[in-house]
């Protein structure tokens, strides 16, 4: 039986399943990974939970051959690593548009190499799409970022509340990557350290360059968005299946902008969620 597929890739099941899901239709019915505490929190911030929403993409990680003697970015791995991730990502924000969500909230994105191909690895995006109440935000402010896809955020669903408590609203998650090769040590200067504290200055210009790379990518894709700044930022180190010498850095938070161009930010006494008052 074959299975019929969108022009994103998404199932049509998954597809009809989204669809009477939507707000109004008799069968709507809303799903959310959202804790009972982070959903009564996204509640009282002003939005609906419309369903979970989910993107994946089984990717083929290429190979890259480079001169081992030397630092080095792996271009052909850095960019096969982040298309898979938004291709999860844009699939995931579709079936968001499906529901006629304003946003995704409590995004997870993950990798796991599978088992039945050795440079196979599934890359998934996941998070519950929500919607805005009308009297949420000021008036003429749109949730939507300049792409006119509903918006993501990595946040918990108290790190959200709080967020906009503050006078933020979520622009999209950014992300930057970077698959490194830090170069071998010559067989001289592993004996001359050998007893010795001392730095080693290639290894950590190696993965100072490969952080820098990534950060500068994020950044990038957050002046895209036109963002005020990002937050919840997380530098990670993924050394997945290449040998100890060649890592993945990514980089990866959400981005924000102010919802009017006065606002300020309350004391944190009055940010604290209801529970905690």
């Amino acid at each position: 039986m074959t299975i019929e597929h969108d022009a994103l890739g998404i199932p049509q099941d998954a597809l009809r399943r989204l669809a009477s899901m939507r707000p109004g239709q008799p069968t709507a019915m809303f799903t959310s990974d959202l804790s009972v505490n982070e959903f009564l929190l996204v509640r009282e911030a002003g939005f609906r939970p419309l369903g979970l929403v989910f993107g994946s993409s089984i990717y083929h990680v290429g190979f890259q051959a480079g001169r081992w003697s030397q630092n080095q970015e792996l271009g052909t791995l850095s960019g096969a690593m982040y298309h898979a991730r938004e291709l999860a990502m844009t699939r995931m924000e579709a079936e968001a548009d499906v529901l006629g969500a304003d946003g995704v909230v409590a995004v997870r994105l993950e990798i796991e190499f599978k088992e039945f191909g050795s440079d196979l690895a599934e890359f998934t995006a996941v998070g519950t799409a929500v919607k805005a109440d009308t009297a949420t935000a000021p008036d003429g402010f749109g949730w939507k970022p300049n792409t006119g896809k509903p918006f993501t955020s990595d946040l918990s669903g108290q790190d959200f509340w709080t967020l906009l408590q503050a006078g933020y609203a979520p622009l999209g998650m950014v992300m930057g990557t970077c698959v490194y090769h830090i170069a071998h040590q010559r067989f001289g200067q592993m004996f001359s350290n050998i007893g010795q504290n001392v730095e080693i200055p290639q290894f950590t210009e190696a993965l100072y360059d490969a952080r820098e790379l990534a950060m500068s990518r994020m950044q990038a894709e957050g002046e895209a968005l036109q963002a005020e700044g990002i937050v919840g930022v997380n530098l990670l180190s993924l050394p997945h299946r290449w040998g100890g010498h060649t890592t993945e850095f990514f980089a990866v938070g959400t981005a924000v902008r102010p919802l009017r161009a006065d606002h300020s930010i309350p004391t944190p006494q009055l940010m604290l969620p209801l529970a905690d008052r």
